[in-house]
């Protein structure tokens, strides 16, 4: 044993071999040896407890040289290789939250590599050469498009609603529906975000029914807000009935309470046209009187992750002068995506050739069997899989339209040697991943998810690997 471990390396020696420096001049001295450190005392491990996969007899020091060398390259280059990667989304979920929702465009990243790549005005107001707002070159944009007297962006729409319920009801109570009390994402849930935000719950009504007279008798000289929160990524049916928006618009105004509502999705487009109807726009909310408005970025907007605050003046006000809107506020990238992506919805005509995102909620299934063939088309060569077109569904996701289906076209892809789970396992460990789904055992590729330019991508990503 001990013959054995007089064979391992020596440090300095081992980092003066000309792989290793190699090694060390790109990703740095340091980190190498670290791991040269840990594979060292690995293989000790392995000879003292005699598991190491080499028999004793064949452990000379070039074999040992060898084997500790390839284990700190295949491990420092596992440890720089890209942890967040971009992947073929064919789950035919539009808004796919584990794969970051809303995929942006060329127009919006070119947008933001030049504000990257350079200084900008991101808190210079070009005007008076004197120190701006951040978000000031956006709110334009925001009010414009939704009717709403004033604007504000923070990081995300669980950041804004903490923040408006903070700087207008801390210490105050918040009239909330207990149908309402929903859960987002990840367990965070109302109740939750209101305790951190010092306000006091007032739950008011049943969970499947809540009338305006509930509201009315929960208000006292301590209500500081009334808070309505849109059921998007759930619904309640069946014996039901809840308070309709211009009611509680009226009650605030006669009692002076500000009316927060968090659309949640936040669209800008009238979907009931496609068969997805129950999402309110968010001009038509703020045309109702609603004080406060509240909804995501990266949902139904189709833009990178942010909170997006709209309303009256005087309320936005609050939340921008509030401290903690300082901790919550966003940064010049996604500052940078926005701008562009507010510009498309000025026209409307062409907002699914230029929204990604929208454009595959609203793509119709001639575009999707084009989408199909296409894939068919350059994947005919191969004799070990066969891909077949058939009519199925997608979803918006990202809490949008639980209820609601949209007709897609999808690939079924069989193989004759693997199983659907087989299949699926091999392009989930590739390095571009693709991720569909299985239905009724079979591996099914949702053409709507697909973006246009990974159509290529993904005929040449399963000749190969398939």
């Amino acid at each position: 044993m001990k013959n054995l471990l007089k064979n391992m390396p020596k440090m300095d020696k081992f980092l003066e071999l000309e792989e290793i420096k190699s090694l060390t001049e790109k990703y740095g001295k340091e980190i190498v040896k670290l791991f040269a450190v840990a594979s060292m005392e690995k293989m000790k491990k392995e000879i003292a407890n005699n598991k190491a996969e080499i028999s004793p007899d064949d452990f000379s020091k070039e074999i040992i040289l060898k084997k500790i060398f390839d284990d700190v390259v295949k491990n420092v280059e596992s440890y720089f290789a890209p942890k967040l990667k971009r992947l073929i989304n064919a789950t035919g979920i539009v808004l796919h939250t584990n794969f970051g929702r809303a995929p942006l465009s060329e127009e919006v990243l070119e947008n933001v590599k030049k504000v990257a790549c350079n200084y900008s005005n991101l808190e210079f107001n070009l005007t008076t050469g004197k120190r701006g707002i951040r978000y000031q070159n956006i709110v334009r944009y925001l009010t414009d498009l939704t009717g709403a007297e004033d604007a504000m962006v923070v990081n995300n729409n669980a950041a804004a609603v903490l923040l408006a319920l903070t700087a207008l009801a801390k210490n105050k109570e918040v009239i909330v529906s207990r149908g309402e009390l929903i859960e987002i994402g990840g367990s965070f849930r109302i109740p939750e975000v209101m305790e951190q935000s010092g306000a006091i719950l007032k739950e008011v009504g049943a969970t499947n029914k809540t009338h305006l007279k509930d509201y009315t008798n929960a208000i006292n000289e301590n209500t500081g807000l009334i808070l309505k929160a849109h059921t998007s990524n759930y619904r309640i049916v069946g014996f039901s009935e809840s308070v309709k928006t211009e009611e509680l618009v009226k009650l605030s105004k006669e009692k002076n309470i500000p009316f927060l509502f968090d659309v949640g999705s936040g669209s800008f487009l009238d979907l009931s046209i496609l068969g997805l109807p129950d999402e309110p726009t968010v001009e038509n909310v703020i045309a109702k009187g609603v004080d406060i408005v509240t909804f995501s970025g990266d949902k139904l907007l189709g833009g990178p992750q942010a909170g997006i605050i709209l309303g009256k003046k005087e309320y936005i006000a609050k939340l921008k002068n509030h401290p903690l809107n300082r901790a919550l506020r966003i940064g010049k990238f996604t500052l940078a995506a926005l701008e562009p992506l507010l510009k498309s919805y000025f026209n409307k005509a062409n907002i699914k050739y230029k929204i990604l995102s929208v454009g595959m909620i609203m793509a119709d299934l001639e575009e999707l069997r084009k989408k199909a063939e296409r894939i068919i088309q350059l994947t005919k060569k191969s004799d070990n899989f066969k891909l077949t077109i058939k009519e199925d569904f997608s979803f918006v996701g990202g809490g949008a339209f639980p209820m609601n289906k949209i007709k897609s076209v999808v690939l079924i892809l069989e193989h004759k040697k693997l199983s659907p789970s087989a299949i699926e396992k091999i392009l989930l460990n590739l390095e571009t991943p693709v991720i569909g789904r299985i239905k009724n055992d079979k591996f099914i590729i949702d053409t709507r998810t697909v973006l246009d330019s990974q159509t290529e991508e993904l005929a040449t990503i399963l000749n190969r690997n398939l």
